[in-house]
């Protein structure tokens, strides 16, 4: 298969940056990560209108992997993309997600939000715990209308990684 526009979405901790840089590598395509866009240095939050715009003009290019399920322009991205690729987790595994990232990062930058250190707050720790029970829904909306043979879901890492080694050529 050769994809030119791929969107990545799922909840906190699923491992949407990881999987769009592996990609990324795999197939030349540029990944662009919205925590990166939505976040300024320190934490701030971009103008929302700034972060919109910059994001559509993105989807109007001929080649990317964006991951991150911002509502705003979902729909479109949905739509724009040749393949979707939903991570679609449990909570248990979100929180576990979170968890290891920051023991991984251990207050570090991460590399797709410059200037912002890992952190976990109260109120992201919330926000992961209630995500699938508030937030997955938007999701669900957003696919109805989409071709669903370029959609794909996983529901367990296990199977991304079947599929990511099936991508590389791997047995």
């Amino acid at each position: 298969m050769s994809w030119n526009r791929i969107s990545i979405i799922g909840g906190p901790g699923t491992g949407k940056t990881t999987l769009s840089n592996e990609l990324s590598k795999l197939y030349n395509i540029p990944a662009i990560h919205i925590d990166g866009i939505h976040h300024l240095e320190n934490w701030k939050i971009r103008d929302k209108d700034e972060r919109d715009k910059m994001i559509l003009d993105i989807v109007k290019q001929e080649k990317w992997i964006i991951d991150g399920t911002y509502k705003a322009t979902l729909k479109v991205r949905l739509e724009k993309a040749d393949l979707v690729i939903w991570l679609d987790y449990p909570t248990w595994t979100q929180i576990k997600g979170v968890i290891m990232r920051r023991i991984k990062l251990g207050g570090k930058e991460r590399e797709e939000i410059p200037g912002c250190k890992e952190r976990m707050s109260k109120e992201f720790f919330t926000y992961v715990l209630k995500y699938n029970k508030e937030k997955r829904k938007v999701i669900v909306d957003n696919l109805e209308g989409i071709d669903e043979s370029k959609l794909l879901i996983f529901k367990k890492q296990r199977d991304l990684n079947k599929w990511l080694k099936k991508q590389k050529g791997i047995k």
